[in-house]
């Protein structure tokens, strides 16, 4: 084989040779244990209950059985990957709390409820580079994403993007908790979408 044949052959091997396993399947090996941790929560947490509770800090939490939209994302994330928005929201709100929503009428951070408001996690996905497009192409939405909705004015919502469509619409599902306790639907489009969300690498 000349010379010049070797080269070509070693340039076509490098153009067809598939990428590194961690570069293939960082998004897949993310997003697979968060949508199973959330999909854990359908018939467990049945109730939805907003009230203000004292929590342990970090990783406090109100009895499984009760909870609201953000305590799908909050212990899918925990279950899943060890992530704990309680202690990184409550972080990054005592090192920029000027960046945070004034909605509530707080002068400092609060450990039991920040990372439980909608208008916090967006601000803090936000400033950690998690931000994606939001489209009307389902297709744009993957498995493990992260969304947020204006129910109606003053009503946010949040939820994890799931890995099976609708038969009918062929939209990706949702796994949420919108009033009923956690549950998998069709609501992607459903409502006025206000933030679409995606980690780097995995990592919030």
């Amino acid at each position: 084989m000349t010379q010049l044949a070797k080269y070509t052959l070693l340039l076509f091997l490098t153009l067809i040779a598939p990428l590194p396993a961690s570069s293939q399947e960082t998004s897949t090996d993310w997003a697979a244990p968060l949508i199973n941790a959330a999909r854990t929560q359908i018939g467990v947490t049945l109730i939805y209950d907003g009230s203000y509770q004292r929590l342990d800090f970090p990783n406090g939490d109100i009895p499984r059985q009760r909870g609201v939209c953000t305590d799908v994302v909050i212990r899918a994330l925990r279950d899943a990957h060890g992530v704990d928005l309680q202690a990184k929201v409550n972080a990054d709100m005592k090192a920029h709390f000027s960046s945070y929503p004034k909605i509530w009428g707080l002068s400092r951070p609060d450990s039991n409820i920040d990372h439980r408001r909608v208008p916090n996690l967006i601000t803090y996905f936000k400033r950690h580079g998690a931000d994606a497009p939001m489209s009307d192409n389902p297709q744009d939405y993957l498995p493990g994403d992260i969304v947020t909705w204006m129910l109606r004015p003053g009503t946010p919502h949040v939820g994890i993007v799931s890995d099976k469509l609708d038969p009918q619409s062929g939209n990706p599902l949702i796994i949420h908790n919108i009033g009923w306790g956690t549950r998998e639907n069709d609501i992607l489009f459903a409502y006025e979408m206000t933030g679409h969300f995606r980690p780097e690498n995995g990592n919030y």
